[in-house]
C-alpha cells in the first residue's frame, strides 16, 4: 500500500529543477500521480504541485529533511504535506449563506476539509451549527473588548487546532496583529463592488448605478482591509430586472461559490504565494 502526500515548491527559474525532484522522489520509490507546474516570465519564478505516493513506510519527516539539501541547491521554498483533510474554523456574524454551503459541501465530502468549529460574535447562527453536530463559540465583540476577542479567538484556534481560519462574512475588521498572526492561513470573502461601492447598502448603491456584474472575491487576510492575495472570484451577469434584493440574491451566490472553491484549493495545497498575488493549480 501506499501513503499519499503532496509536494508544493516555488524558486527561482532555471534548468535543472524538475530533475532534480523527479529524481529524489524515483530515489524515494514514490510515484508521481498528478503533477502540475507554471513558469512565471514576470517574477522569473518556478511553481510546482505533485501529488505522490511513497512506499506505506515511508516517513514524510525523514524524507522532508532529505529533500533540503535539493531545495537549498535551488532556492526553494517547500512542503510536503499529508493528504489528510485540513481542520478549519469558521468565523461568522449574522448572516449564514456562507456558512451554510460550507456546511453542506463538508457534510458531502465535496470541501477537500473538515470543519471543527463555529464561531462568532452574535448567537443566531447557533441552531445551524449545532444542527450539524458543530461546536458553537460566541465569542462578543465590542470596541472595548476587541482585543480581548480577537485573543479568545486565536486560542480557540490553537485549541482546536485549526490548520484555516474562514471569514464565512464575519463583520469584524480584524486588528493589524491578528492578521499577521494569521498570515497565509485564513481566507476572506467580500462582493466584488468594493472598492466601487463602500460603506453601507453597497447593493442599492449597485442598483442605482446600473451595474451589469456581480461578483464575490475570496482573498487571504492581510492587514491592508480587503486586499489580500486573491485565491479566487466569481461572477454572475445580471440586467435591469435586478432590484437591489435580487442583487443581494445574486450576491450571496457568488461569495458561497466563490468561498468554498477557495477554502477545497487552499486545503488540497493547490495555492501557492506568489508576491501580492497567487498561484492556483485547480
Amino acid at each position: 500500500m501506499a501513503r499519499s502526500f503532496v509536494l508544493t515548491l516555488s524558486c527561482p527559474n532555471r534548468t535543472g529543477i524538475v530533475h532534480a525532484v523527479s529524481s529524489f522522489l524515483l530515489d524515494h520509490g514514490c510515484d508521481i500521480g498528478e503533477y502540475q507546474q507554471f513558469d512565471d516570465p514576470v517574477q522569473a519564478r518556478f511553481f510546482l504541485r505533485a501529488q505522490v505516493d511513497a512506499p506505506e513506510e515511508a516517513d514524510l519527516d525523514l524524507m522532508e529533511r532529505g529533500f533540503e539539501p535539493v531545495a537549498a541547491d535551488f532556492g526553494m521554498a517547500f512542503a510536503f504535506s499529508d493528504r489528510n483533510p485540513a481542520r478549519v474554523l469558521v468565523m461568522v456574524s449574522k448572516a449564514g449563506h456562507c456558512l451554510n454551503d460550507l456546511i453542506f459541501r463538508w457534510r458531502s465530502g465535496s470541501l477537500g476539509a473538515d470543519i471543527v468549529a463555529v464561531v462568532s460574535n452574535h448567537e443566531g447562527l447557533r441552531s445551524m451549527a449545532e444542527n450539524a453536530g458543530l461546536p458553537f463559540v460566541h465569542v462578543p465583540v465590542t470596541p472595548e473588548s476587541k482585543p480581548e476577542s480577537e485573543a479568545r479567538m486565536l486560542q480557540l484556534v490553537e485549541e482546536y487546532d485549526a490548520e484555516l481560519v474562514v471569514l464565512a462574512r464575519y463583520m469584524q475588521v480584524l486588528s493589524d496583529q491578528t492578521c499577521k498572526a494569521l498570515e497565509g492561513r485564513a481566507i476572506n470573502i467580500h462582493h466584488s463592488f468594493l472598492p466601487g461601492f463602500k460603506g453601507a447598502k453597497p447593493y442599492h448603491q449597485a442598483y442605482e448605478r446600473g451595474v451589469k456584474l456581480v461578483g464575490a472575491t475570496a482573498h487571504y487576510v492581510t492587514p491592508d482591509l480587503d486586499e489580500g492575495p486573491i485565491i479566487e472570484q466569481e461572477v454572475i451577469r445580471i440586467d435591469h430586472t435586478h432590484d437591489p434584493a435580487a442583487l443581494q440574491r445574486v450576491g450571496r451566490d457568488a461569495e458561497a461559490l466563490a468561498l468554498s472553491r477557495a477554502v477545497r484549493w487552499h486545503c488540497e495545497r493547490r495555492v501557492l504565494p506568489n508576491g501580492q498575488s497567487t498561484v492556483v493549480f485547480e
